[in-house]
């Protein structure tokens, strides 16, 4: 399930993407900007293709946020019934015995001078 639900989410990613670059900048040149070039206004017009895009762009966006979402909850290897509150990295680190503590060593009794 987890793959699939991944799977589905690159796939909708890439089509994000593809509409994002279809869309029009500011300069005017993009899908929109072509289209009133080749006669294709009659059909769809440059606005219902701007609004098109756009709409695409939003519902592309949420299924994203939304696949990303459900795909954290479907991780294989997860175990709930862990009651164990340390994490991973503290888990596998090797426990090693408590060294001796080192003696400081003293400080000299007389200050030393810097030599001249």
């Amino acid at each position: 399930m987890h793959v699939f639900i991944v799977i589905v989410g690159l796939l909708a990613s890439i089509l994000l993407i593809g509409v994002i670059l279809l869309q029009s900048p500011k300069s005017g040149s993009g899908l929109t900007g072509g289209m009133a070039s080749l006669g294709t206004v009659q059909t769809l017009g440059v606005r219902r293709t701007g609004d098109f895009l756009s709409k695409t762009t939003a519902v592309l966006a949420a299924v994203v946020m939304l696949l990303c979402f459900i795909a954290q909850f479907t991780l294989p290897g997860k175990e709930s019934s862990k009651a164990s509150s340390e994490s991973i990295l503290q888990q596998s680190v090797p426990v090693r015995p408590a060294a001796p503590a080192q003696p400081v060593p003293a400080a000299p009794s007389t200050p030393v001078l810097p030599v001249k």
